[in-house]
Parts: structure tokens; C-alpha cells; sequence
């Protein structure tokens, strides 16, 4: 039944066969082994193209009653596990998260007597029954099919730079000066999925027409701020990837006063049918009491970053009064 439901979701015997670690080969005497007993085909077998295998009409009505009944079988089998001497939870979480907040943290859950830990780095979207995924945390609106998603936390977007970087260029006096700058981009995630690029905290900032795409494009958090604690320029980082830098003094939080929430936050996620589990409720309950502390300004540098965050307030008074002188008769605020 595997080999079957495996081969019917990627359309493919070599795809199943690399899900379930046996040769295409296997997949193919198993699914025909199946065919032959039931006396039904299950597969339209095409010599070429994108679709090679694809599920017959009878297959496909009787793929979802299948699924689910593998889905119990499996939490059934990790119900007998619960009288082990230890379990494995699995979670699965993305790799800059991975190594910007969670590894250094995770030694206070090693209190946790009778759990071991498997710890899945991916950018992928998991499968959570057939990749045998317990829980996980995922970046984005709240909402995967077949999972519960509990919000762990929100996220602010502000630019960081080097302590270094800020001591010999940190002549901002605005967010518009930024705009100047070597920036750094981070293509983690896809912009269309209300991902904060710099365009949209130039536009919150209230700066109009700033040419923010020049500078360091780079697909991993973790390694966008790497890049701006080794003085490559001004990141655009994520409160939860960077609170731990700022603490620590490899970052500095420029204009602090500019409040910009992502739409975007964590989410812990797993399948609604395991959520008693003992492993994975310790697991939950620790992520939701363990939050990132909030960031502050390195003490060697306070006074430089209060310094260009009153000037950051003076430019808003400023920009404030302007807006208010063309407020129209209606008391409407224009932009000049």
C-alpha cells in the first residue's frame, strides 16, 4: 500500500523508491503485486513526459481513504513506542532558524528526561506522516493543510549593520540615507508571500522612490546576517534571527524608534491526530515559554545609536509637520 500511494503522489516509481529507500525496481513488483491481486490496473503507464504514471480513475477515488488509513496506522505504531525506554521526536525547522535561535537554546530542553531529538533542517514543506515528522516550526500566514499551526511568535523588521560599519559610516540621519548604502537582500523566502524586503521598509519609513536593489542578494537568513556582522553592509534583519547578535554586540539595531511588524510570523505546526503525544507536547510547551529576549543596544555603542535615532525623531516631527500644513479640508492627511 506504501509503494502504491508513494508511486500515485509522485506520479513515479524512482520518486517512491527514493521516499521509501528500496530500488524503483521493488516499487514497481510491489504495485504490480497489488494490481494482480485486486484485478484492477492502477496506473495509466505513458512512455515519456513530465507524467509518466498516473493514477487510474478507480485509484484515485480510493487514494484518500488509503492515505488516512496509513496516517492511523503510523500514530498507532508511535503510540506502542510511547512505553520505550526513550522516544524520538522528530522536528523539522528551516536551517537559519535552526542555527540562529533554536540550536542555542535547546540545551534547556535536554532536561527533558526520556526524549530524543532528530532535528531536520529544511527549506521544504515536509510531508508530515510519510517523512514520520512529529512537529515542526514554519515562517509564514498560519495556514498548511492537515496541520494544526499554534503561532509561536511575531516578528519585527529593522536594518542592522556592524558596530564597525556604524563607527565609520553611520552618518544616518534618516532612513532615506540608508538608501545609499550597500544593503544586504534576503531571498529566503518569496517576496510574494509577504516576505519584508527593503522596498517595503523604505515605504513604511516613509521614504518615497529609494533605489533599494543594489547591493547583496543572499538565500539564507543566517548567513545575511553573517554577512552584516562582517561589515559587508546593512541588513534587513528578522527579530528572532538577530536578537541574539544584538545582545551579544556583533549587531547594532539602527533607527530602534521605527516599529515595522511582519504580516509573517513562527508558527510551531504538527497533525492534529498526534497532539497528545508526550514528546511532542514537552516539546510544544518548552518552544512556547522558550521566547527570544528583546533586543538591545551593545553599551559601547548606546550613545552613537540614541544619537541617530533622535535624529531618525526630528526627521518624523519634521515629516509630521509637513504632512499636517497640506491636510485637506476634509482633515485628510496627503503626502506633500
Amino acid at each position: 500500500m506504501r509503494a502504491f500511494e508513494a508511486s500515485a503522489r509522485h506520479q513515479s516509481f524512482s520518486a517512491a523508491a527514493l521516499e521509501l529507500n528500496v530500488t524503483p525496481a521493488a516499487v514497481g513488483q510491489l504495485v504490480r503485486g497489488l494490481e494482480e491481486w485486486l484485478g484492477v490496473s492502477l496506473f495509466l503507464r505513458g512512455a515519456g513526459g513530465r507524467a509518466r504514471l498516473v493514477a487510474t480513475d478507480v485509484a484515485q477515488r480510493a487514494l484518500p481513504d488509503i492515505r488516512a488509513g496509513l496516517d492511523r496506522l503510523s500514530l498507532g505504531l508511535e503510540r506502542l513506542k510511547e512505553g520505550a525506554p526513550s522516544s524520538l521526536l522528530t522536528v523539522t525547522v528551516s536551517p537559519a532558524f535552526s542555527a540562529k535561535w533554536l540550536l542555542p537554546r535547546i540545551e534547556r530542553f535536554h532536561d527533558v528526561p526520556d526524549i530524543n531529538m532528530r532535528l531536520d533542517t529544511s527549506l521544504k514543506l515536509l510531508d508530515f506522516a510519510t517523512q514520520g515528522i512529529d512537529i515542526g516550526v514554519r515562517y509564514g500566514t498560519g495556514t498548511w493543510p492537515d496541520l494544526v499551526a499554534d503561532k509561536l511568535m511575531d516578528e519585527d523588521i529593522y536594518p542592522v549593520c556592524s558596530p564597525r560599519l556604524l563607527q565609520a559610516r553611520g552618518d544616518w540621519h534618516a532612513p532615506a540615507d540608508l538608501a545609499r548604502e550597500t544593503l544586504i537582500h534576503d531571498l529566503s523566502v518569496d517576496g510574494r508571500a509577504g516576505f519584508a524586503t527593503w522596498d517595503a521598509w523604505f515605504s513604511h519609513a516613509g521614504v518615497d522612490g529609494a533605489t533599494s536593489h543594489r547591493g547583496m542578494k543572499i538565500n539564507n537568513s543566517a548567513a545575511v546576517l553573517q554577512a552584516a556582522i562582517d561589515g559587508n553592509g546593512i541588513a534587513l534583519a528578522r527579530s528572532a534571527m538577530a536578537a541574539d547578535d544584538i545582545a551579544a554586540g556583533r549587531l547594532v539595531r539602527l533607527f530602534p524608534s521605527l516599529s515595522f511588524t511582519s504580516t509573517l510570523a513562527y508558527y510551531v505546526v504538527y497533525r492534529p491526530e498526534s497532539a497528545t503525544l508526550p514528546r511532542l507536547v514537552a516539546f510544544r510547551d518548552w518552544l512556547c515559554w522558550t521566547k527570544p529576549k528583546p533586543p538591545s543596544i551593545h553599551r559601547p555603542l548606546l550613545r552613537r545609536a540614541q544619537a541617530v535615532d533622535r535624529r531618525d525623531q526630528r526627521f518624523h516631527l519634521h515629516r509630521l509637520a509637513q504632512i499636517t500644513v497640506v491636510a485637506d479640508e476634509r482633515g485628510r492627511i496627503r503626502m506633500p
